[in-house]
């Protein structure tokens, strides 16, 4: 068992990194937090990564961050979804799916932003995967 002082010292560190973690955290370049301004901003980024660095700069914690993951989703799939074979398609399906499904049975605004960020990153991991299998030319 932790002696009370490892702790409070494992709770010191924790907070540290939480802390230091939000001083690297981007400021959203949006004119306003107004849905439509961070769509906008959103929607200009230049490929995927960027959208999603954006997402997570801009993101409300809340139900509004449905929309700007489908943003997201879309500036990713943008990179693949053309060029996959029905098994990769049913792949990328079944992962979104299973990001529906992780916070379906809770309550609160919060779960639906969880379920937008999981479904953004499953794109982007399916960008990531199409850009690298593309080569330098692709990017």
């Amino acid at each position: 068992m932790l002696s009370r002082s490892r702790l409070v010292g494992l709770a010191l560190l924790l907070l540290q990194g939480v802390s230091g973690g939000a001083a690297d955290a981007e400021e959203c370049p949006a004119k306003s937090t107004s849905m439509d301004d961070v769509i906008a901003v959103l929607d200009a980024a230049p490929g995927c990564g960027a959208a999603m660095k954006l997402f997570e700069a801009c993101a409300y914690g809340a139900s509004g961050d449905v929309q700007f993951g489908e943003v997201v989703e879309k500036k990713c799939e943008a990179d693949f979804v053309g060029q996959q074979k029905p098994p990769q398609k049913l792949s990328y399906q079944r992962e979104l799916q299973a990001c529906d499904r992780k916070y379906r049975n809770k309550s609160g605004t919060m779960y639906l932003s969880f379920t937008a960020f999981c479904r953004a990153q499953v794109a982007q991991r399916y960008s990531q995967r199409a850009l690298k299998a593309a080569g330098p030319k692709a990017r």
